[in-house]
């Protein structure tokens, strides 16, 4: 065979190779999932977390054609479930239903063997929930101007209650009072629940609570909700205005629960995962079963939920300074 023919073959067969090659993600995310899939959640089972995780895999499974499997993983406040998903396989059958507290509070709190921002890849934040400021309904406070003219007649005199030293109310509040340039007692719970009963019991006036244990304490005409920490008043309480509307631009804290994989996982399964979210996410019945647990859907993609991660992890480094629990 002549040599042009034989360079020319030869050519010919690298650059069939070379698209081959080029082609070989795109195949591999077409063939995924080929096996069961396992969604790590750092809560024990039953909670809000657990169930957004269970409602999302049942919608996968459906989608996608293979099996995904929950798998709670609790302890140390989810840092032990963001480890092992942070070292597991970056090949997609490993993924990780987070919280905010794992990504941006527990990093800048203590030293963790992961690194939220290099150790994992956004799918889609799931959906979100605002936090709202409420007080005992014998305070004499209606509004949020009302609130800081009560606390600055009596700094160091009036507490407030939240779920725990570290939680994301107390950061909230903690986040607030600095920015209203208020002073406060901190009395914290073991959890939002019991810091919601002695608030209602007129022990401690103030709590920055979720929005799904305070409403049916307002309903009941216990407390006195007055501001909302999302960026748009919640569909739930359309006459309470927002904490930013109330004299506090951009101040926005909320809490998520978002699908990552492990970083270096191939870009076309984290699409093909995010373009299911998405799906799921506008689905009537399963928005409804995500206000069922007082969620607000979201479904964003992996670049918005990027961008929400890197805020938050600024927002709560902040707090966590301003509460001095990165001293610890």
């Amino acid at each position: 065979m002549p040599l042009k023919i034989r360079l020319r073959t030869i050519i010919v067969a690298l650059a069939a190779l070379s698209v081959g090659a080029l082609d070989l993600p795109h195949a591999r995310a077409q063939a995924y999932p080929s096996r069961p899939v396992t969604i790590v959640v750092p809560f024990a089972a039953g909670g809000n977390t657990d169930n957004i995780a269970r409602l999302v895999a049942q919608w996968l499974g459906q989608t996608l054609g293979q099996q995904f499997v929950v798998e709670d993983r609790p302890g140390a406040a989810g840092a032990l479930a963001a480890e092992y998903v942070a070292r597991a396989p970056a090949d997609g059958y490993t993924l990780f239903m987070s919280a905010t507290p794992q990504i941006a509070v527990v990093p800048a709190m203590h030293k963790t063997q992961y690194d939220p921002a290099k150790d994992f890849v956004p799918i889609s934040a799931i959906g979100t929930n605002p936090f709202v400021l409420a007080v005992n309904k014998d305070v004499p406070v209606k509004t949020i101007a009302d609130l800081i003219a009560w606390v600055r007649a009596q700094p160091r005199k009036l507490s407030y209650a939240t779920g725990g030293v570290g939680s994301l109310n107390h950061l909230g509040t903690a986040l607030f009072l600095q920015r209203a340039g208020l002073e406060m007692i901190h009395v914290p719970y073991k959890g939002n629940a019991p810091a919601m009963y002695d608030v209602v019991a007129g022990n401690v006036p103030v709590i920055l609570s979720t929005l799904p244990d305070a409403l049916p304490q307002a309903k009941a005409g216990a407390i006195r909700i007055i501001g909302v920490s999302s960026e748009q008043r919640a569909p739930e309480l359309p006459d309470v205005p927002t904490i930013a509307e109330s004299g506090f631009p951009h101040f926005q804290v909320l809490t998520w629960n978002g699908l990552l994989a492990p970083a270096g996982t191939p870009p076309a399964i984290i699409e093909r995962l995010a373009k299911a979210c998405a799906q799921a996410v506008a689905d009537a019945g399963f928005r409804q079963r995500l206000a069922s647990f007082g969620v607000d859907p979201l479904g964003n993609s992996p670049a918005e939920f990027a961008s929400m991660i890197a805020a938050d992890i600024a927002l709560w480094s902040e707090a966590v300074r301003i509460t001095g629990l990165n001293e610890q």
